[in-house]
């Protein structure tokens, strides 16, 4: 019973180890109206070690993607991009107006006050891949959100 107890406890030192790699902070999911076929996904992420952000999910959208919005002379631009870096002890916003999430092909209308559950898929240095399974709460289509602007490294 003690070797399973130990076993135990060194398998849920090293999960926990695991999941503290990359942190997530203030997620949200923009509210839709009805009909609307894609929203916006926004949170704060950091990295204890060199990374990056590969994939994401959930059954709430047929599609998830990474986004990046830019000004390209006086248009602002949205393009989708295949992951995000994420550097070491360095934050990065998803937020409106730089990287960010996008849901396309929503399943339903998604409204204020609701739950999300949203995966993500983060890759490290040593290309092992993290899934960090998150529930994520609607706000309204007036949230700003907190980092709101261009995505910002610090």
């Amino acid at each position: 019973m003690k070797k399973q107890l130990i076993a135990l406890t060194a398998i849920l030192a090293l999960s926990s180890h695991a999941l503290a790699q990359v942190s997530v902070t203030a997620p949200w999911i923009r509210a839709t109206v009805p009909q609307q076929e894609s929203t916006g996904v926004f949170m704060h992420l950091q990295s204890s070690g060199d990374g990056r952000l590969v994939g994401v999910s959930t059954p709430a959208a047929s599609r998830s993607e990474f986004h990046q919005m830019d000004m390209r002379g006086q248009t602002m631009k949205m393009q989708q991009v295949d992951s995000i870096d994420l550097a070491a002890g360095k934050g990065v916003n998803l937020a409106s107006g730089g990287y960010h999430i996008m849901l396309i092909g929503l399943k339903r209308q998604l409204k204020a006050g609701e739950v999300v559950p949203l995966t993500i898929i983060v890759e490290g240095k040593d290309n092992k891949r993290e899934r960090i399974t998150l529930k994520v709460p609607v706000k309204p289509l007036t949230f700003a959100g907190p980092g709101a602007g261009p995505s910002r490294h610090h």
